[in-house]
């Protein structure tokens, strides 16, 4: 996502948000802003990264797994690495069947220099595709214990007695 950068505002280095330049934390992510002259900086660096990058896999190159999945799903995914300027390689997952109902499945590498940047990519590519920055995921961990009184549902945070199974507020079902 191409946008223009105010070295006077903040931006979220998560969600990459805008913000005035008074504002300290995110709003969504809860994460520290940075200042436009950081993110600029920031945005260089990886810039000066991905040109040094080469633009193919040579064999010397130590690669490793970052995604196993159907043929069609992982294509997608190499396409969009590529556009960001990530070479990948994609090869057949020795575990999957390839025939008859479940189709073949592949295994998407890259190099193993460049998997903290794919990853992140990824995630924030990820965040941004659910809309995750736009909901309250505090209680994402919370756990289902039916030995305690109460519980916190994980899907939106409501507190409910044990003895129901389903979650009054959302409907989450824990039977």
């Amino acid at each position: 996502m191409d946008f223009i950068i105010d070295p006077e505002l903040k931006y979220c280095p998560q969600c990459r948000d805008e913000y005035r330049a008074e504002i300290v934390l995110c709003a969504a992510c809860g994460v520290e802003l940075l200042s436009g002259r950081q993110f600029l900086e920031i945005e260089e660096r990886k810039k000066s990264r991905s040109a040094g990058r080469a633009v193919e896999i040579s064999p010397d190159d130590e690669l490793v797994d970052i995604r196993s999945g159907p043929v069609l799903d992982i294509k997608q995914l190499q396409l969009f690495l590529e556009k960001e300027g990530f070479p990948s390689l994609a090869l057949g997952d020795a575990g999957s069947c390839g025939g008859g109902c479940c189709g073949a499945n592949l295994v998407l590498q890259v190099r193993k220099d460049d998997a903290p940047d794919v990853m992140d990519l990824l995630n924030r590519e990820h965040v941004q595709s659910t809309c995750l920055a736009d909901y309250d995921t505090s209680y994402v961990d919370a756990v289902f214990n039916a030995d305690a009184e109460e519980t916190t549902c994980p899907a939106c945070g409501c507190r409910f007695s044990t003895q129901q199974a389903t979650c009054p507020d959302c409907g989450l079902c824990f039977a």
